[in-house]
């Protein structure tokens, strides 16, 4: 067994990457939800000043990057590479948001899980000694992905109670060896968890054993209990699949009710903005990250954070094949780094 490796899926981290800067940028409906003093820039035109709703998502990419930068105080050409992801084919949000920035770049596709996943790789890399500041970043839009995985938005399909809202969003942190903030203490590895649902409409029920396995995974293997976090966020189980989570955690006998909150859940007011089951989306977890959870763990609200970012494994291939949805979830330990502790 490696000398960080704890248990069958789990790492620490020796010298635990410091999130030296980080920025969110969202769209106008999330600009109108409970969040909306949390994000760095809103803005309400759905095309980012672009032609498509898919360039539209790389300015995103492109803008939160560049706002994390920023707030690091760091240029471009210090960032050794990016480690970024989105949903749509081959990442092309991510590729061509960074394109210009002439930075190393690692693509990465865990679907909603992808910041996680993200965060995950980058903290690999600056603990194993490769390098002194990583970028992480990640990405959804609303429309891009309701063409790409659904239907065009001029069809006017109706949506199910158990359907989520895809956030146009996008998040980024930049992660350095050295410095002061937040600090990534430890992750989980995801691993595919498939209980056959087939219902495109209902990704929270899919995704929810993922979550339910990484996060006993995470506890047992690092010898935790839910009262070791202030919280424990998952990213985007949305009401549904937080329900069930909830349920698996009770038939073990822990009650993980007061500890847990789903950034499905915190990104809108469901009955207000009528989004149904809640939030979904790359861009979901990423951007509660770098603007809720952050803001509030550095005004002394919470001290260590438990993010599980889940995501739903599907394409269009595969619907159309008649494939279940697999569902993934990665873990990632955030301590506040007060006092020079982690």
């Amino acid at each position: 067994m490696g000398e960080k490796q704890r248990g069958g899926r789990s790492v620490v981290f020796h010298r635990p990457p410091v999130i030296t800067g980080h920025a969110c940028v969202a769209g106008k409906k999330e600009g109108e939800g409970p969040l909306r003093d949390t994000f760095d820039r809103i803005n309400e035109d759905s095309y980012w000043g672009e032609k498509t709703w898919e360039k539209a998502e790389s300015a995103m990419v492109k803008d939160a990057l560049h706002l994390a930068m920023d707030k690091a105080g760091v240029r471009p050409e210090a960032v050794s590479c990016v480690v970024a992801g989105d949903l749509l084919n081959q990442c092309i949000g991510s590729t061509f948001g960074v394109r210009e920035m002439a930075i190393p770049f690692f693509g990465v596709y865990g679907a909603c899980s992808t910041i996680c996943e993200s965060l995950l790789v980058a903290s690999m890399i600056l603990d194993g000694g490769f390098a002194d500041c990583v970028a992480a970043a990640t990405s959804s839009h609303f429309c891009s992905a309701e063409r790409q995985f659904r239907y065009p938005l001029e069809y006017g399909g109706q949506r199910t109670p158990t359907a989520q809202w895809t956030v146009t969003a996008a998040g980024a942190l930049v992660l350095s060896a050295q410095g002061t903030g937040p600090r990534i203490t430890a992750a989980t590895f995801g691993r595919i968890c498939d209980l056959g649902i087939k219902d495109a409409n209902n990704m929270g029920a899919a995704m929810a054993p993922a979550a339910y396995d990484t996060l006993t995974a995470h506890l047992r293997d690092l010898g935790k209990t839910p009262d070791d976090y202030d919280l424990i966020v998952t990213g985007d189980l949305g009401y549904v699949g937080s329900q069930i989570l909830l349920e698996l955690f009770a038939r073990d006998g822990v009650d993980l009710s007061s500890r847990h909150r789903d950034c499905g859940l915190l990104m809108f007011d469901r009955a207000r903005q009528d989004v149904h089951a809640g939030a979904s989306g790359c861009g979901c977890a990423a951007s509660v990250l770098c603007g809720h959870l952050l803001r509030g763990m550095a005004a002394g609200r919470w001290r260590r954070i438990l993010l599980a970012a889940t995501g739903a494994l599907l394409s269009t291939t595969s619907t159309q094949q008649g494939q279940s949805i697999p569902g993934i979830c990665y873990a990632v330990a955030i301590d506040s780094g007060r006092d020079g502790e982690v």
